[in-house]
């Protein structure tokens, strides 16, 4: 953030007597800095996206997972196998966020040290389908980490194959979803505390 600058204006003579005033360039205030934007959390009066579970299964899958909530957060766990789609994946309900004001995702996770996967979809589609954005997260074990997403590691993908465009469009967040898909066999759990819209610097 670029300081304002600050001048030192000359005061009229009164007499033999002269006086120097700092006064702040009106020309150069700053804009009001863009505060986090609170997506979703677990407290009172937090919003609620309606979370619903989809596992591997609906391709044949044999992942298992699930999720509960209580005032610390939503916990995410079950168990991944690669023989099949290797998946399961939290999403919320239909969504209608303007996030174009903000650089990015900021998570707040205490998880398992496996990677993540955070989604984000819009109205785009691909032959008719619709389309998801994916940015991978490392965790690290029993730690809790604030992990900030930035929008341009969001890539286009379908069923798990990465597409060449379109690009995303942040101003037209219509969901979004926490994946594991770190394409490994064994238990997982994270607890998901918060997420938010972050500007740089804030």
């Amino acid at each position: 953030m670029v300081p304002e600058t600050a001048m030192w204006r000359k005061i009229v003579l009164t007499g033999l007597s002269a006086c120097l005033l700092l006064s702040k360039s009106l020309t150069a205030e700053e804009p009001d800095p863009v505060k986090p934007l609170l997506l979703t959390a677990f407290e009172q009066d937090s919003p609620d996206v309606g979370w619903y579970v989809q596992n591997d299964n609906v391709m044949g899958g044999q992942s298992e997972g699930a999720f509960s909530i209580d005032a610390s957060g939503l916990v995410f766990s079950g168990s991944t196998n690669t023989n099949g789609g290797g998946f399961s994946s939290i999403r919320s309900q239909p969504l209608e966020l303007d996030l174009a004001d903000y650089d990015g995702i900021r998570l707040t996770v205490k998880a398992d040290g496996r990677r993540y996967t955070w989604s984000l979809q819009t109205d785009a589609r691909w032959r008719g389908r619709k389309i998801n954005y994916w940015a991978d997260f490392e965790t690290v074990s029993g730690e809790v980490n604030v992990i900030d997403v930035p929008f341009e590691r969001f890539l286009p993908q379908f069923r798990g194959f990465k597409l060449d465009g379109p690009k995303l469009d942040i101003g037209n967040i219509r969901a979004f979803a926490l994946y594991q898909y770190d394409k490994t066999d064994g238990p997982f759990k994270l607890r998901l505390i918060r997420v938010e819209a972050y500007a740089e610097g804030h």
